[in-house]
């Protein structure tokens, strides 16, 4: 019955939609251009498909990353998820708390992983911070209907009197401390990437956070944050982003929105994986990838309803999409000689809604992921997350799950 008073409301909201627009400057006009964010001099990113840029750009990060390696070299590539992201969240406190955490060359983050991303940079001493983050009250402003978030976005695109809950989680938490502390890190060689989704091109921006930190003050403490909230800004969950940028005299907005419209999670760029590229510094590397979702789940029986058709409709998207770029990633690291470990949300556990952000739900997942990660039950080979899927999960009676991986 509530859906059903909802409905003319929304219904009247789609007519208004079409009156009520957002102000925006022009984007700029080419795919690949020079525009830079407003503030800055340089250009802390880089659009996934420019090979060229990459071919100028990779050598460095590569040389710097090695630089910083103690012996070998770490990378963690962290998936999006939307509430799943309490999974990465946990599994790095877990793994901190077992002292079996590498220190990461290379972090890069899509969406929920983007949020995470930061804090799995900074290393344990950041855990209190990260568990606050995606288990304290702070996270539970970002539960809401989803019939009324299509509502509203439809009749407010940039959110309501430009109050956003994701924006606000994440400013609590981007601190001049974290800014200053990210530069640090860039300064040993290390590297900090996030993705978002330019939707005026319809493709991957991949953001050098360590460059923006390098900045300094208030410039670099704001487009940081941006680039998170843009990060994780689920279209018609939250509001797009929009980011000031200039080419010469020339002043453009660019839209950005969730980076996992575009790509699940990336060790590399796009045109890294499709292309031959010499990447060779790359060799014996350690890649961890964190899936903040499942890659199999449970049937269920679908509701008549245009909502529950839409959110089963969208996990199935999210979860293919994440299945291809897994196999791209698992061609790179063969190809790299990469040794690839994958961790995930097993197919047993009840997992829910990726927009359940229930406090309760949010913790029992991070606290799932850290036990695992106490027991080093976590990281498993490509074969071997292959071989959990292909049993057929069922969903958990109330009972325990078993961890991603089999007991050492």
């Amino acid at each position: 019955m509530r859906k059903r008073r909802s409905l003319p409301l929304v219904l009247a909201l789609v007519l208004l939609a079409g009156c009520v627009g957002a102000p925006r400057r022009p984007a700029p006009p080419r795919l690949i251009d020079a525009a830079i964010p407003d503030g800055f001099t340089t250009n802390p990113r880089l659009l996934s498909i420019d090979r060229q840029g990459f071919l100028q750009e990779s050598p460095l990060l590569l040389h710097d990353i090695r630089r910083a390696a103690d012996g070998s070299l770490d990378i963690l590539a962290l998936s999006g998820g939307g509430a799943g992201g309490a999974f990465g969240a946990g599994a790095l406190v877990g793994l901190g708390r077992a002292h079996a955490r590498p220190t990461f060359e290379l972090v890069t983050g899509v969406s929920a992983g983007a949020l995470i991303a930061p804090f799995a940079f900074l290393g344990p001493d950041w855990d209190a911070q990260l568990k606050d983050a995606f288990t304290g009250q702070a996270s539970a402003s970002l539960q809401r209907s989803p019939l009324m978030s299509v509502a509203s976005r439809l009749l407010f695109p940039q959110g309501f009197g430009r109050h956003d809950p994701l924006a606000a989680l994440v400013d609590r938490y981007v601190t001049d401390a974290m800014i200053a502390a990210v530069a640090r890190e860039r300064a040993k060689g290390r590297r900090l990437i996030v993705a978002t989704t330019d939707l005026d091109k319809q493709e991957t921006v991949l953001w050098d956070m360590g460059a923006i930190a390098e900045q300094g003050g208030e410039t670099a403490r704001k487009l940081f944050r941006d680039v998170l909230v843009a990060s994780a800004s689920v279209p018609g969950v939250f509001p797009p982003v929009l980011i000031p940028v200039h080419e010469g005299a020339r002043h453009y907005d660019e839209m950005h929105v969730d980076g996992g419209v575009t790509t699940s999670l990336f060790a590399a760029p796009l045109i890294a994986q499709i292309l031959p590229s010499d990447l060779g510094l790359l060799r014996g590397a350690h890649l961890y990838v964190i899936v903040n979702g499942q890659l199999v789940a449970a049937p269920a029986t679908t509701r008549l309803s245009t909502p529950a058709i839409l959110a089963r409709s969208f996990s199935a998207q999210t979860t293919y999409k994440t299945r291809e770029t897994l196999a791209l990633t698992l061609g790179f690291a063969h190809r790299y000689g990469l040794d690839l470990r994958i961790s995930e949300i097993p197919g047993d556990y009840p997992f829910g809604s990726f927009i359940d952000f229930r406090p309760q739900h949010l913790r029992a997942l991070f606290d799932y992921a850290a036990a695992c990660g106490v027991q080093g039950r976590l990281w498993m080979t490509p074969e071997q997350s292959l071989h959990r899927n292909l049993d057929s999960p069922q969903p958990s009676p109330g009972g325990p799950v078993a961890c991603p991986a089999p007991a050492p």
